[in-house]
């Protein structure tokens, strides 16, 4: 019960969407959405194939954008208007790190990613692009490969960044080749997304194990980034990777809505030396609680060598159980954030 709370901490963002007001979808884009090409023809195209930047913020939500435009027909059984696509929680989340900064080279050796300079530039010094690299560049070419996006697997291809070239795959046959069983993953959920009988839970199931895949691949690259970033904004990546796992156990419904609600929990700068939840002056209640909780989950799962992370994957494995885990972290939300941080103090 102890580590249900602790559970439950980390959750109040994520299930405030429960007392979300109605939305106009379009108010919920994430940044330069509209402004980001929206069909392949949108790109430059050479040799016959088309050239994608993905060190470019518009251009790497823009392979999100296609994506969610080629799969819409698949989640029109469960709501209209592609709210209930779960593959929007990728252009959202890239959409949090743009506007947190976290996307800018952290060292401030360049201008990348800074207001003062080149604002839309991505950088490869950043932990949260690299990581994001294996969240956007490979869902997108294991879709081109499963035949959703309409071209042929040669068609398209990647620009490298300037250096660490070898760490990044660029088309579809490189990415096979270097991460052969995370494109797996990713294509078994774009089968499974093609059967018309598949379930949404099955979806969340094959969707999450593709998504945890990626970041496995991305952590053991990238542990060398983190040496330009201060340490609350280090233990704060590592500690989101290590949530994730608890997330895609539980089977969370990254649909429009909720992921949107959800970005409003989590830290809108990047953390500073000082910075300490749940006391960070700039921070709302809110974000003050979940960065809380992700500490507090951290923390268990470090002391129990990840044996917590074994034991809730055997609590979620039921749909009445991630049913109820839900359920119960709505009625808390309700019941105890007003009084949380008094608490906790």
């Amino acid at each position: 019960m102890a580590f249900l709370s602790l559970w439950a901490c980390l959750l109040i963002g994520y299930f405030s969407v429960s007392l979300a007001e109605a939305y106009n979808f379009s108010d919920l884009y994430p940044p330069l959405w509209k402004e980001s090409p929206g069909q392949f023809s949108d790109y430059r195209i050479k040799n016959g194939k088309y050239i994608i930047n993905p060190w470019v913020y518009p251009e790497r939500l823009g392979m999100y954008k296609i994506l969610l435009s080629q799969t819409a027909s698949y989640f029109e059984k469960f709501a209209p208007e592609n709210e209930q696509n779960i593959l929007w929680g990728l252009p959202i989340q890239h959409g949090w790190q743009y506007t947190s900064g976290r996307l800018a080279d952290p060292s401030q050796r360049t201008d990348c990613g800074y207001d003062s300079g080149d604002h839309l530039c991505i950088s490869e010094d950043s932990w949260w692009a690299d990581m994001n690299y294996f969240l956007s560049a490979i869902p997108f070419l294991a879709a081109v490969s499963s035949d959703i996006m309409g071209i042929s697997s040669d068609q398209v291809t990647l620009l490298p960044p300037p250096k660490d070239q070898t760490k990044f795959c660029l088309n579809v046959s490189t990415c096979q080749s270097s991460f052969p069983k995370t494109m797996r993953k990713w294509t078994i959920f774009y089968q499974h997304l093609q059967i018309p009988s598949s379930s949404f839970d099955d979806l969340l199931k094959y969707l999450w194990d593709a998504h945890t895949s990626s970041l496995k691949d991305a952590y053991k690259i990238f542990t060398d980034r983190f040496q330009d970033y201060s340490e609350p904004e280090v233990n704060f990546g590592k500690t989101w990777y290590v949530a994730v796992g608890y997330i895609a156990a539980a089977r969370f419904p990254t649909t429009m809505i909720k992921t949107y609600e959800f970005q409003k929990s989590l830290p809108p700068r990047m953390l500073v030396n000082g910075d300490r939840a749940p006391n960070i002056h700039d921070f709302t209640e809110l974000q003050n609680i979940v960065l809380l909780g992700l500490n507090i989950l951290h923390e268990a799962d470090n002391d129990t060598g990840s044996f917590s992370l074994t034991i809730w994957k055997i609590l979620m494995k039921t749909e009445r159980a991630r049913k109820f885990v839900l359920e119960l972290s709505e009625i808390i939300l309700e019941a105890f954030t007003p009084t949380f941080l008094e608490i906790m103090s």
